[in-house]
């Protein structure tokens, strides 16, 4: 089974996701690019403690959903830039990242959505799983950080999640294009 051949629809697509516990949206649109792909979106939340938040993001990957760039700005003025070019990452001035040198993929903290990057970027059979190096985003600090996650496809539109330490698993539900329905315990398709 691969998500690789299905093709976006030509006009964008847009769809929103809710926190399962707190208060939040986040209204997302994906839609294809010369380039590949491009994800845009804006979410509102809480940290802890109730802290309300705001951020944007843009996701750039490739036709086969590798990342190329992400910039993500919050509503009180924070920004981060990262591109990966040539196999390298790379921040707003051009300087490599060599603790990121083994990652595709982003996992952003505040959206299923990068959730379904390693989803689409490989091919899977049921029961198979895969290992990945994230270059993880927390909403909190904006500090990147190497996170390694475990994906398993349990049936053709159903993955496992699991944190690579094992501190952490849910079991994904996903559409068509690979987009997650449901997230149980974090987010929730309105």
């Amino acid at each position: 089974m691969s998500f690789r051949d299905v093709v976006l629809l030509a006009e964008p697509r847009s769809l929103r996701w809710r926190p399962v516990e707190g208060v939040g949206l986040e209204h997302f649109t994906l839609r294809g690019t010369p380039a590949g792909i491009r994800a845009e979106s804006v979410v509102i939340g809480e940290r802890g403690e109730g802290k309300p938040y705001g951020v944007s993001y843009a996701i750039d990957c490739g036709p086969d959903f590798a990342v190329t760039a992400v910039t993500i700005a919050t509503t009180d003025g924070r920004r981060v830039f990262l591109e990966r070019r040539d196999g390298a990452w790379r921040d707003v001035f051009g300087e490599r990242l060599p603790a990121f040198d083994d990652c595709i993929d982003i996992d952003l903290a505040g959206t299923p959505f990068t959730n379904t990057l390693p989803i689409r970027r490989e091919s899977w059979q049921p029961g198979q799983s895969r290992e990945f190096a994230m270059l993880y985003i927390p909403f909190d600090s904006f500090v990147p950080r190497l996170d390694r996650q475990v994906y398993t496809c349990l049936e053709p539109r159903l993955f496992r999640y699991q944190a690579a330490d094992r501190s952490f698993e849910a079991d994904l539900s996903v559409d068509e294009d690979g987009l997650v329905v449901d997230y149980p315990s974090l987010f929730e398709r309105i």
